[in-house]
Protein backbone atom coordinates (compact mmCIF):
# COMPACT_ATOMS: atom_id res chain seq x y z
CA UNK A 1 0.00 0.00 0.00
CA UNK A 2 1.18 3.53 -0.70
CA UNK A 3 0.55 5.71 2.36
CA UNK A 4 1.60 8.79 0.42
CA UNK A 5 -1.65 8.57 -1.53
CA UNK A 6 -5.29 8.92 -0.56
CA UNK A 7 -6.49 9.11 2.14
CA UNK A 8 -3.38 9.50 4.35
CA UNK A 9 -1.18 11.54 2.01
CA UNK A 10 1.80 11.00 4.31
CA UNK A 11 4.93 13.05 3.78
CA UNK A 12 8.23 11.25 3.29
CA UNK A 13 9.09 11.95 6.92
CA UNK A 14 5.75 10.56 8.14
CA UNK A 15 6.06 7.53 5.88
CA UNK A 16 9.55 6.76 7.24
CA UNK A 17 8.22 7.09 10.79
CA UNK A 18 5.54 4.47 10.04
CA UNK A 19 8.07 2.11 8.46
CA UNK A 20 10.65 2.45 11.24
CA UNK A 21 8.05 2.17 13.97
CA UNK A 22 6.66 -1.02 12.44
CA UNK A 23 10.15 -2.48 12.06
CA UNK A 24 10.94 -1.77 15.69
CA UNK A 25 7.81 -3.41 17.11
CA UNK A 26 7.64 -6.84 18.66
CA UNK A 27 4.81 -9.23 17.80
CA UNK A 28 3.12 -8.48 21.11
CA UNK A 29 3.27 -4.74 20.47
CA UNK A 30 1.77 -5.20 17.02
CA UNK A 31 -1.09 -7.22 18.48
CA UNK A 32 -1.70 -4.48 21.07
CA UNK A 33 -2.04 -1.85 18.35
CA UNK A 34 -5.11 -3.65 17.01
CA UNK A 35 -7.22 -2.76 20.06
CA UNK A 36 -9.11 0.40 21.03
CA UNK A 37 -10.22 -0.12 24.62
CA UNK A 38 -12.98 1.42 26.74
CA UNK A 39 -11.04 3.48 29.26
CA UNK A 40 -13.70 3.48 31.96
CA UNK A 41 -13.41 -0.28 32.39
CA UNK A 42 -9.94 -0.06 33.94
CA UNK A 43 -8.28 1.58 36.91
CA UNK A 44 -5.67 4.28 36.13
CA UNK A 45 -2.92 1.86 37.10
CA UNK A 46 -4.26 -0.81 34.77
CA UNK A 47 -4.60 1.64 31.89
CA UNK A 48 -0.98 2.61 32.41
CA UNK A 49 -0.07 -1.05 32.09
CA UNK A 50 -2.13 -1.49 28.92
CA UNK A 51 -0.26 1.41 27.33
CA UNK A 52 3.24 0.45 28.47
CA UNK A 53 3.18 -3.36 28.45
CA UNK A 54 0.52 -4.17 25.85
CA UNK A 55 1.00 -1.14 23.59
CA UNK A 56 -2.74 -0.68 22.92
CA UNK A 57 -3.57 1.35 19.83
CA UNK A 58 -6.40 3.52 21.09
CA UNK A 59 -8.71 4.41 23.93
CA UNK A 60 -12.19 5.88 24.36
CA UNK A 61 -13.54 7.39 27.55
CA UNK A 62 -17.27 7.84 27.99
CA UNK A 63 -18.13 11.50 28.67
CA UNK A 64 -16.79 12.62 32.06
CA UNK A 65 -15.72 16.04 33.38
CA UNK A 66 -13.26 17.63 30.95
CA UNK A 67 -10.57 17.94 33.63
CA UNK A 68 -10.69 14.17 34.21
CA UNK A 69 -10.41 13.38 30.49
CA UNK A 70 -7.51 15.78 30.05
CA UNK A 71 -5.65 14.46 33.07
CA UNK A 72 -6.04 10.85 31.95
CA UNK A 73 -4.79 11.57 28.43
CA UNK A 74 -1.87 13.65 29.69
CA UNK A 75 -0.73 10.76 31.88
CA UNK A 76 -1.17 8.15 29.15
CA UNK A 77 0.46 10.27 26.46
CA UNK A 78 3.54 10.59 28.63
CA UNK A 79 3.72 6.80 28.98
CA UNK A 80 2.98 5.80 25.37
CA UNK A 81 5.94 4.90 23.17
CA UNK A 82 3.60 5.10 20.15
CA UNK A 83 0.99 7.92 20.15
CA UNK A 84 -2.54 6.89 21.03
CA UNK A 85 -5.68 7.23 18.98
CA UNK A 86 -8.02 9.05 21.37
CA UNK A 87 -11.58 8.37 20.31
CA UNK A 88 -15.05 9.70 21.05
CA UNK A 89 -18.54 9.45 19.61
CA UNK A 90 -18.87 13.04 18.41
CA UNK A 91 -22.28 12.55 16.85
CA UNK A 92 -24.35 15.31 18.44
CA UNK A 93 -21.77 17.79 19.74
CA UNK A 94 -18.93 18.11 22.22
CA UNK A 95 -21.06 16.34 24.81
CA UNK A 96 -20.01 13.12 23.09
CA UNK A 97 -16.50 13.73 24.42
CA UNK A 98 -16.96 15.26 27.87
CA UNK A 99 -19.74 16.01 30.32
CA UNK A 100 -19.79 19.79 29.95
CA UNK A 101 -19.69 19.65 26.17
CA UNK A 102 -22.29 21.36 24.00
CA UNK A 103 -25.32 19.38 22.88
CA UNK A 104 -25.50 20.95 19.43
CA UNK A 105 -28.23 18.64 18.12
CA UNK A 106 -28.50 15.16 16.69
CA UNK A 107 -27.68 14.89 12.96
CA UNK A 108 -31.36 14.78 12.03
CA UNK A 109 -31.69 18.23 13.62
CA UNK A 110 -29.16 19.60 11.15
CA UNK A 111 -30.99 17.86 8.30
CA UNK A 112 -34.38 19.26 9.40
CA UNK A 113 -32.88 22.76 9.51
CA UNK A 114 -32.40 22.11 5.78
CA UNK A 115 -29.22 24.06 5.18
CA UNK A 116 -25.83 22.44 4.66
CA UNK A 117 -24.25 25.03 6.95
CA UNK A 118 -25.75 23.23 9.92
CA UNK A 119 -23.89 20.02 9.08
CA UNK A 120 -20.75 22.15 8.92
CA UNK A 121 -21.52 23.85 12.24
CA UNK A 122 -22.21 20.50 13.91
CA UNK A 123 -18.77 19.28 12.80
CA UNK A 124 -17.13 22.55 13.85
CA UNK A 125 -18.55 22.26 17.36
CA UNK A 126 -17.54 18.59 17.56
CA UNK A 127 -14.02 19.37 16.38
CA UNK A 128 -13.52 22.43 18.55
CA UNK A 129 -14.71 20.78 21.75
CA UNK A 130 -13.30 17.34 20.98
CA UNK A 131 -9.82 18.73 20.38
CA UNK A 132 -10.09 20.81 23.56
CA UNK A 133 -9.74 17.55 25.53
CA UNK A 134 -7.33 15.83 23.15
CA UNK A 135 -9.68 13.80 20.93
CA UNK A 136 -8.15 12.98 17.55
CA UNK A 137 -10.50 10.29 16.20
CA UNK A 138 -14.30 10.43 16.09
CA UNK A 139 -16.66 7.55 15.48
CA UNK A 140 -18.83 9.79 13.33
CA UNK A 141 -20.68 10.70 11.22
CA UNK A 142 -23.53 8.21 11.19
CA UNK A 143 -24.00 7.81 7.44
CA UNK A 144 -26.84 5.28 7.63
CA UNK A 145 -29.93 5.85 5.50
CA UNK A 146 -33.05 5.67 7.62
CA UNK A 147 -35.26 3.60 5.33
CA UNK A 148 -37.11 1.67 8.04
CA UNK A 149 -39.10 3.80 10.47
CA UNK A 150 -39.16 0.92 12.94
CA UNK A 151 -35.38 0.80 13.30
CA UNK A 152 -34.74 1.58 16.99
CA UNK A 153 -31.13 2.77 16.76
CA UNK A 154 -30.61 4.99 13.69
CA UNK A 155 -33.40 7.63 13.33
CA UNK A 156 -32.17 10.95 14.89
CA UNK A 157 -28.53 9.80 14.67
CA UNK A 158 -28.81 9.85 10.87
CA UNK A 159 -29.29 12.68 8.39
CA UNK A 160 -32.55 11.08 7.26
CA UNK A 161 -33.97 8.79 4.60
CA UNK A 162 -32.92 10.61 1.41
CA UNK A 163 -29.65 9.06 0.16
CA UNK A 164 -28.67 12.28 -1.62
CA UNK A 165 -29.13 14.43 1.47
CA UNK A 166 -27.38 11.88 3.68
CA UNK A 167 -24.40 11.97 1.34
CA UNK A 168 -24.33 15.77 1.04
CA UNK A 169 -24.45 16.32 4.80
CA UNK A 170 -22.04 13.46 5.55
CA UNK A 171 -19.44 14.83 3.12
CA UNK A 172 -19.67 18.30 4.66
CA UNK A 173 -19.32 16.89 8.17
CA UNK A 174 -16.31 14.73 7.18
CA UNK A 175 -14.54 17.54 5.34
CA UNK A 176 -15.02 19.96 8.25
CA UNK A 177 -14.01 17.53 10.99
CA UNK A 178 -10.91 16.28 9.21
CA UNK A 179 -9.82 19.81 8.25
CA UNK A 180 -9.84 20.60 11.96
CA UNK A 181 -7.49 17.72 12.77
CA UNK A 182 -9.84 14.93 13.87
CA UNK A 183 -10.08 11.77 11.78
CA UNK A 184 -13.67 10.95 10.83
CA UNK A 185 -14.95 7.38 10.97
CA UNK A 186 -18.14 6.91 8.92
CA UNK A 187 -20.48 4.24 10.24
CA UNK A 188 -22.05 1.63 10.04
CA UNK A 189 -20.89 -0.11 6.83
CA UNK A 190 -22.58 -1.79 4.92
CA UNK A 191 -25.40 0.40 6.22
CA UNK A 192 -27.92 0.39 9.05
CA UNK A 193 -31.49 1.65 8.77
CA UNK A 194 -32.94 -1.08 6.55
CA UNK A 195 -33.56 -3.70 9.22
CA UNK A 196 -36.01 -2.95 12.04
CA UNK A 197 -33.68 -4.56 14.60
CA UNK A 198 -30.55 -3.51 16.52
CA UNK A 199 -27.18 -5.15 15.82
CA UNK A 200 -26.20 -4.54 19.43
CA UNK A 201 -28.46 -7.51 20.19
CA UNK A 202 -27.77 -9.89 17.28
CA UNK A 203 -26.51 -9.70 13.70
CA UNK A 204 -28.92 -7.71 11.55
CA UNK A 205 -29.40 -7.53 7.80
CA UNK A 206 -29.22 -4.90 5.10
CA UNK A 207 -31.67 -6.69 2.82
CA UNK A 208 -31.50 -4.46 -0.27
CA UNK A 209 -30.78 -6.11 -3.59
CA UNK A 210 -27.21 -5.75 -4.84
CA UNK A 211 -28.24 -3.09 -7.36
CA UNK A 212 -30.31 -1.18 -4.78
CA UNK A 213 -27.41 -1.25 -2.35
CA UNK A 214 -24.89 -0.12 -4.97
CA UNK A 215 -27.11 2.83 -5.94
CA UNK A 216 -27.57 4.03 -2.35
CA UNK A 217 -25.28 2.90 0.47
CA UNK A 218 -22.58 1.75 -1.93
CA UNK A 219 -22.64 4.95 -3.95
CA UNK A 220 -22.43 7.01 -0.75
CA UNK A 221 -19.46 5.08 0.64
CA UNK A 222 -17.65 5.31 -2.68
CA UNK A 223 -18.17 9.08 -2.72
CA UNK A 224 -16.94 9.48 0.86
CA UNK A 225 -13.86 7.39 0.06
CA UNK A 226 -13.21 9.41 -3.10
CA UNK A 227 -13.39 12.58 -1.00
CA UNK A 228 -10.72 11.50 1.47
CA UNK A 229 -12.52 9.71 4.31
CA UNK A 230 -9.83 8.43 6.69
CA UNK A 231 -11.64 5.55 8.41
CA UNK A 232 -14.78 3.43 8.31
CA UNK A 233 -16.54 1.56 11.11
CA UNK A 234 -18.15 -1.69 10.00
CA UNK A 235 -21.29 -2.90 11.71
CA UNK A 236 -22.35 -6.38 12.70
CA UNK A 237 -24.70 -6.26 9.72
CA UNK A 238 -24.91 -8.66 6.79
CA UNK A 239 -25.57 -7.69 3.17
CA UNK A 240 -26.37 -11.09 1.64
CA UNK A 241 -27.01 -9.93 -1.92
CA UNK A 242 -23.64 -8.19 -2.21
CA UNK A 243 -21.80 -10.91 -0.30
CA UNK A 244 -23.19 -13.65 -2.53
CA UNK A 245 -22.39 -11.59 -5.61
CA UNK A 246 -18.81 -11.34 -4.37
CA UNK A 247 -18.72 -15.04 -3.58
CA UNK A 248 -21.32 -17.12 -5.48
CA UNK A 249 -20.46 -20.17 -3.35
CA UNK A 250 -22.03 -18.56 -0.27
CA UNK A 251 -25.49 -19.48 0.97
CA UNK A 252 -27.51 -17.10 3.12
CA UNK A 253 -26.42 -18.89 6.30
CA UNK A 254 -22.76 -18.43 5.30
CA UNK A 255 -23.03 -14.64 5.15
CA UNK A 256 -21.15 -13.22 8.12
CA UNK A 257 -21.67 -9.76 9.59
CA UNK A 258 -19.55 -7.13 7.84
CA UNK A 259 -17.15 -7.00 10.78
CA UNK A 260 -16.15 -10.59 9.94
CA UNK A 261 -16.84 -10.71 6.20
CA UNK A 262 -13.94 -11.14 3.77
CA UNK A 263 -16.36 -10.38 0.93
CA UNK A 264 -17.48 -7.00 2.30
CA UNK A 265 -14.18 -5.83 3.79
CA UNK A 266 -11.53 -7.04 1.39
CA UNK A 267 -13.79 -7.62 -1.61
CA UNK A 268 -15.93 -4.47 -1.53
CA UNK A 269 -14.17 -1.83 0.56
CA UNK A 270 -10.63 -2.64 -0.53
CA UNK A 271 -11.42 -4.09 -3.95
CA UNK A 272 -14.47 -2.39 -5.49
CA UNK A 273 -14.08 0.94 -3.72
CA UNK A 274 -10.30 1.11 -3.48
CA UNK A 275 -10.38 2.21 0.16
CA UNK A 276 -6.89 2.50 1.61
CA UNK A 277 -7.88 4.03 4.94
CA UNK A 278 -8.36 2.36 8.29
CA UNK A 279 -11.23 -0.10 8.83
CA UNK A 280 -12.38 -0.64 12.39
CA UNK A 281 -15.05 -2.91 13.79
CA UNK A 282 -18.00 -1.61 15.72
CA UNK A 283 -17.85 -2.56 19.40
CA UNK A 284 -17.02 -6.24 19.74
CA UNK A 285 -18.96 -6.40 23.00
CA UNK A 286 -22.11 -6.28 20.86
CA UNK A 287 -24.02 -9.50 20.42
CA UNK A 288 -24.06 -9.00 16.67
CA UNK A 289 -20.35 -9.82 16.73
CA UNK A 290 -20.40 -12.55 19.36
CA UNK A 291 -23.24 -14.59 17.88
CA UNK A 292 -21.50 -15.00 14.51
CA UNK A 293 -18.81 -17.41 15.72
CA UNK A 294 -16.91 -18.39 18.86
CA UNK A 295 -15.13 -15.32 20.21
CA UNK A 296 -11.76 -17.08 20.30
CA UNK A 297 -12.07 -17.47 16.52
CA UNK A 298 -13.84 -14.18 15.80
CA UNK A 299 -11.14 -11.92 17.27
CA UNK A 300 -8.36 -12.94 14.84
CA UNK A 301 -10.89 -13.63 12.05
CA UNK A 302 -12.04 -10.00 12.02
CA UNK A 303 -8.51 -8.79 11.32
CA UNK A 304 -7.89 -11.58 8.80
CA UNK A 305 -11.08 -10.57 6.96
CA UNK A 306 -9.98 -6.96 6.61
CA UNK A 307 -10.51 -5.00 9.84
CA UNK A 308 -7.43 -3.09 10.98
CA UNK A 309 -8.64 -2.45 14.51
CA UNK A 310 -11.19 -3.79 17.00
CA UNK A 311 -13.23 -1.58 19.32
CA UNK A 312 -13.78 -2.59 22.96
CA UNK A 313 -13.43 -5.95 24.67
CA UNK A 314 -15.43 -8.40 26.72
CA UNK A 315 -12.14 -9.09 28.50
CA UNK A 316 -9.05 -7.39 27.08
CA UNK A 317 -6.60 -10.02 28.27
CA UNK A 318 -8.64 -12.85 26.80
CA UNK A 319 -9.03 -11.02 23.48
CA UNK A 320 -5.34 -10.20 23.36
CA UNK A 321 -4.52 -13.87 23.95
CA UNK A 322 -7.00 -14.92 21.24
CA UNK A 323 -5.37 -12.55 18.76
CA UNK A 324 -1.87 -13.71 19.64
CA UNK A 325 -2.94 -17.33 19.34
CA UNK A 326 -4.48 -16.58 15.94
CA UNK A 327 -1.17 -15.22 14.70
CA UNK A 328 0.79 -18.14 16.11
CA UNK A 329 -1.61 -20.67 14.54
CA UNK A 330 -1.56 -18.95 11.16
CA UNK A 331 -5.28 -18.03 11.24
CA UNK A 332 -4.07 -14.43 11.08
CA UNK A 333 -1.06 -14.20 8.79
CA UNK A 334 1.88 -11.88 9.50
CA UNK A 335 1.38 -10.05 6.22
CA UNK A 336 -2.22 -9.15 7.12
CA UNK A 337 -1.16 -8.25 10.69
CA UNK A 338 1.56 -5.91 9.42
CA UNK A 339 -0.84 -4.36 6.93
CA UNK A 340 -3.38 -3.65 9.69
CA UNK A 341 -0.77 -2.17 12.03
CA UNK A 342 0.62 -0.05 9.19
CA UNK A 343 -2.78 1.57 8.66
CA UNK A 344 -3.18 2.16 12.39
CA UNK A 345 0.20 3.90 12.43
CA UNK A 346 -0.65 5.87 9.29
CA UNK A 347 -3.81 7.24 10.89
CA UNK A 348 -1.75 8.22 13.93
CA UNK A 349 0.73 10.02 11.71
CA UNK A 350 -2.13 12.04 10.18
CA UNK A 351 -3.73 13.10 13.47
CA UNK A 352 -0.33 13.96 14.99
CA UNK A 353 -0.09 16.90 12.59
CA UNK A 354 -2.28 18.90 14.96
CA UNK A 355 -1.67 18.10 18.62
CA UNK A 356 -2.20 21.46 20.30
CA UNK A 357 -5.42 21.65 22.31
CA UNK A 358 -8.09 24.11 21.19
CA UNK A 359 -9.97 26.49 23.45
CA UNK A 360 -13.67 25.76 23.72
CA UNK A 361 -15.66 28.37 21.79
CA UNK A 362 -18.32 30.00 24.02
CA UNK A 363 -20.39 30.71 20.90
CA UNK A 364 -21.14 27.01 20.41
CA UNK A 365 -24.31 27.11 22.54
CA UNK A 366 -25.69 29.95 20.42
CA UNK A 367 -25.00 28.02 17.23
CA UNK A 368 -26.89 25.08 18.68
CA UNK A 369 -29.95 27.19 19.52
CA UNK A 370 -30.10 28.65 16.02
CA UNK A 371 -30.02 25.18 14.45
CA UNK A 372 -32.66 23.77 16.81
CA UNK A 373 -34.91 26.78 16.28
CA UNK A 374 -34.83 26.33 12.52
CA UNK A 375 -35.22 22.53 12.67
CA UNK A 376 -38.38 22.10 14.78
CA UNK A 377 -41.03 20.72 12.46
CA UNK A 378 -44.80 21.11 12.61
CA UNK A 379 -45.64 17.77 11.02
CA UNK A 380 -49.39 17.91 11.44
CA UNK A 381 -51.88 20.57 12.54
CA UNK A 382 -55.45 19.73 11.63
CA UNK A 383 -57.04 21.79 14.41
CA UNK A 384 -55.26 25.13 13.87
CA UNK A 385 -54.50 25.64 17.57
CA UNK A 386 -51.68 28.15 17.28
CA UNK A 387 -50.95 30.58 18.72
CA UNK A 388 -51.69 29.21 22.18
CA UNK A 389 -52.99 31.79 24.65
CA UNK A 390 -54.14 31.55 28.29
CA UNK A 391 -57.48 32.98 27.22
CA UNK A 392 -58.13 30.07 24.84
CA UNK A 393 -56.55 27.44 27.07
CA UNK A 394 -56.69 28.44 30.74
CA UNK A 395 -55.61 24.96 31.88
CA UNK A 396 -52.79 22.87 30.43
CA UNK A 397 -52.07 19.28 31.42
CA UNK A 398 -48.59 17.91 30.73
CA UNK A 399 -48.21 14.18 30.05
CA UNK A 400 -44.62 12.91 29.83
CA UNK A 401 -43.62 9.73 28.00
CA UNK A 402 -40.18 8.16 28.15
CA UNK A 403 -37.14 9.81 29.71
CA UNK A 404 -37.84 13.03 31.62
CA UNK A 405 -34.19 14.12 31.34
CA UNK A 406 -32.92 16.42 28.63
CA UNK A 407 -29.52 15.86 27.05
CA UNK A 408 -28.14 18.36 29.59
CA UNK A 409 -29.64 16.42 32.51
CA UNK A 410 -32.52 18.78 33.33
CA UNK A 411 -36.18 17.80 33.73
CA UNK A 412 -38.08 18.01 30.46
CA UNK A 413 -41.42 18.36 32.27
CA UNK A 414 -40.20 21.04 34.68
CA UNK A 415 -38.69 23.14 31.92
CA UNK A 416 -41.88 22.94 29.85
CA UNK A 417 -44.01 23.80 32.88
CA UNK A 418 -41.78 26.77 33.62
CA UNK A 419 -42.09 28.06 30.06
CA UNK A 420 -45.88 27.73 30.03
CA UNK A 421 -46.33 29.36 33.44
CA UNK A 422 -44.17 32.29 32.34
CA UNK A 423 -46.60 32.66 29.42
CA UNK A 424 -49.55 32.96 31.82
CA UNK A 425 -50.90 29.41 31.61
CA UNK A 426 -52.14 27.35 34.52
CA UNK A 427 -50.33 24.01 34.38
CA UNK A 428 -50.92 20.64 35.98
CA UNK A 429 -49.12 17.35 35.50
CA UNK A 430 -50.81 14.11 34.60
CA UNK A 431 -51.03 11.75 37.55
CA UNK A 432 -51.29 8.15 36.43
CA UNK A 433 -53.21 6.98 39.49
CA UNK A 434 -56.07 9.45 39.03
CA UNK A 435 -59.26 7.70 37.95
CA UNK A 436 -60.15 8.68 34.36
CA UNK A 437 -63.49 10.44 33.84
CA UNK A 438 -66.49 8.16 33.49
CA UNK A 439 -68.34 10.73 31.40
CA UNK A 440 -67.34 12.98 28.53
CA UNK A 441 -70.14 15.56 28.63
CA UNK A 442 -68.08 17.83 30.90
CA UNK A 443 -64.98 17.85 28.75
CA UNK A 444 -64.03 21.05 26.93
CA UNK A 445 -61.75 21.97 23.99
CA UNK A 446 -60.39 24.75 26.22
CA UNK A 447 -58.58 22.04 28.19
CA UNK A 448 -55.20 21.66 26.48
CA UNK A 449 -53.23 18.43 26.90
CA UNK A 450 -49.61 18.49 25.77
CA UNK A 451 -47.81 15.16 25.42
CA UNK A 452 -44.02 15.31 25.81
CA UNK A 453 -42.23 12.25 24.41
CA UNK A 454 -38.51 11.61 24.80
CA UNK A 455 -37.43 8.26 23.36
CA UNK A 456 -33.85 8.67 22.22
CA UNK A 457 -31.67 6.49 20.02
CA UNK A 458 -30.61 4.09 22.76
CA UNK A 459 -28.75 0.88 22.00
CA UNK A 460 -30.06 -2.49 23.18
CA UNK A 461 -33.64 -1.37 22.65
CA UNK A 462 -35.86 -3.58 20.51
CA UNK A 463 -38.27 -0.76 19.64
CA UNK A 464 -39.07 2.89 20.36
CA UNK A 465 -42.81 2.32 20.57
CA UNK A 466 -45.00 4.13 23.08
CA UNK A 467 -46.09 1.96 25.98
CA UNK A 468 -49.03 3.22 28.00
CA UNK A 469 -49.85 2.70 31.68
CA UNK A 470 -51.71 -0.54 32.22
CA UNK A 471 -54.80 0.94 33.84
CA UNK A 472 -56.88 1.92 30.84
CA UNK A 473 -53.96 3.50 28.98
CA UNK A 474 -54.78 6.68 30.89
CA UNK A 475 -51.77 8.54 29.56
CA UNK A 476 -52.61 7.90 25.90
CA UNK A 477 -54.42 10.51 23.81
CA UNK A 478 -58.11 9.71 24.14
CA UNK A 479 -60.81 12.34 23.78
CA UNK A 480 -59.22 14.13 20.82
CA UNK A 481 -62.61 15.39 19.64
CA UNK A 482 -63.68 16.76 23.03
CA UNK A 483 -60.37 18.20 24.30
CA UNK A 484 -57.37 19.77 22.57
CA UNK A 485 -54.27 17.56 22.43
CA UNK A 486 -50.78 18.31 21.10
CA UNK A 487 -48.07 15.67 20.83
CA UNK A 488 -44.42 16.82 20.85
CA UNK A 489 -41.61 14.34 20.18
CA UNK A 490 -38.21 15.52 21.37
CA UNK A 491 -36.30 12.61 19.84
CA UNK A 492 -37.83 9.70 17.89
CA UNK A 493 -39.53 11.23 14.82
CA UNK A 494 -41.98 8.38 14.15
CA UNK A 495 -44.41 8.45 17.08
CA UNK A 496 -47.40 9.07 14.80
CA UNK A 497 -47.51 5.32 14.23
CA UNK A 498 -48.77 5.01 17.83
CA UNK A 499 -50.82 8.24 18.05
CA UNK A 500 -52.26 8.43 14.52
CA UNK A 501 -55.43 10.35 15.47
CA UNK A 502 -53.67 13.15 17.31
CA UNK A 503 -54.48 16.25 15.32
CA UNK A 504 -51.34 18.30 16.11
CA UNK A 505 -47.89 16.72 16.08
CA UNK A 506 -44.41 18.32 16.33
CA UNK A 507 -40.92 16.83 15.92
CA UNK A 508 -37.98 18.48 17.72
CA UNK A 509 -35.27 15.81 17.05
CA UNK A 510 -33.14 16.79 20.09
CA UNK A 511 -34.21 16.95 23.72
CA UNK A 512 -32.48 20.07 25.00
CA UNK A 513 -33.31 23.23 26.90
CA UNK A 514 -33.06 25.12 23.61
CA UNK A 515 -35.63 22.82 21.98
CA UNK A 516 -38.06 23.14 24.89
CA UNK A 517 -37.85 26.92 25.04
CA UNK A 518 -38.00 27.32 21.28
CA UNK A 519 -40.94 25.00 20.64
CA UNK A 520 -42.90 26.73 23.40
CA UNK A 521 -42.20 30.12 21.86
CA UNK A 522 -43.36 28.88 18.48
CA UNK A 523 -46.56 27.41 19.93
CA UNK A 524 -47.32 30.77 21.58
CA UNK A 525 -46.81 32.63 18.31
CA UNK A 526 -43.35 34.01 19.06
CA UNK A 527 -41.85 32.38 15.99
CA UNK A 528 -42.82 30.19 13.05
CA UNK A 529 -42.26 26.51 12.36
CA UNK A 530 -39.59 26.26 9.67
CA UNK A 531 -38.29 22.68 9.93
CA UNK A 532 -38.43 20.33 6.96
CA UNK A 533 -38.85 16.68 7.88
CA UNK A 534 -35.86 14.57 6.69
CA UNK A 535 -38.01 11.42 6.95
CA UNK A 536 -41.61 10.37 6.41
CA UNK A 537 -42.96 11.18 9.86
CA UNK A 538 -46.32 9.70 8.77
CA UNK A 539 -44.59 6.29 8.53
CA UNK A 540 -46.31 5.49 5.24
CA UNK A 541 -49.59 4.93 7.10
CA UNK A 542 -52.73 6.56 5.68
CA UNK A 543 -54.46 7.05 9.02
CA UNK A 544 -51.62 9.14 10.49
CA UNK A 545 -52.63 12.00 8.20
CA UNK A 546 -56.24 12.12 9.40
Amino acid sequence: MDLRKKPFYLTETENRWVEKTLEGMSLKEKVGQLFCVMGGGFSPEELDRLVTEYCIGGILFRPAPAAEILAAYKRLDALARIPLLKAANLEEGGCGAFAEGTLYGWPMTAAAADDIKYARELAEVCANEGRSVGINWSFSPVTDINYNFQNPITHIRSFGSDPDKVLEYSLEYIRTLQSAGIAACAKHFPGDGVDFRDHHLHPTCNSLTASEWCETFGRNYQAMIDNGLLSIMVGHITQPAVQMEQNPQLDIEDCLPASLSQELLTGVLRGWFGFNGLITSDATIMRGFNMAMARSKAIPAAIAAGCDMLVFNVDFYEDYAYMLAGVESGELGMERLNEAVTRVLALKAVVQRQTALTVRDPANAGKSRACVERAITLVKDRQQVFPLTPEKYPLVTLVTHGDDKTGEGESLTSLMEQQLRSGGFQVQRFEKDVTPPAKTCGLSPSHLIIHLANYGAISNNTANRLYWVQRGAQDAPRFVNEETEIFISFAYPYHLQDVPRVKTYINCYTCSRAAIETVTDKMMGRGTFTGKSPVDAFCGLPDTRI
